[in-house]
């Protein structure tokens, strides 16, 4: 098995832990958070957002200007869980902007369009 399939499969187990009351074990849900990174930097390509879920990854994505120095102007900053969680549909976009457990600056920062990224199972 590839380590990107090993990768994506670590989305359902993540999932499956949670369905049965437990939180994933760290490997799992940093492997989870990466794939699913990666799965929206391949449906939402460019690079004027920049999507971080410390400490286990950060990406650029959505089509637009291109930020090269600095702080970007368009950033989404989220807990690995809150990530998995929204990028699987099990949390809406709009409920975790809402109540402050994603912080999303700029005007290209909505997600929505491109979430869930995984179902929820």
């Amino acid at each position: 098995m590839s380590s990107a399939h090993n990768k994506s499969e670590s989305v359902q187990d993540a999932l499956d832990a949670l369905d049965h009351g437990a939180e994933p074990a760290r490997t799992v849900l940093r492997d989870a958070v990466r794939s699913l990174l990666a799965e929206l930097a391949r449906v939402a390509p460019g690079r004027s957002v920049e999507v971080r879920i410390p400490p286990f990854g950060a990406i650029q994505c959505v089509e637009g200007p291109r930020h090269t120095r600095g702080t970007p102007p368009n950033v989404v900053e989220t807990d690995p869980m809150t990530w998995l969680l929204a990028a699987t549909g099990r949390l809406s976009w709009e409920d975790a902007v809402s109540s402050g457990r994603i912080r999303a600056s700029g005007i290209r920062t909505d997600l929505s369009e491109w979430l869930p990224l995984h179902p929820s199972g």
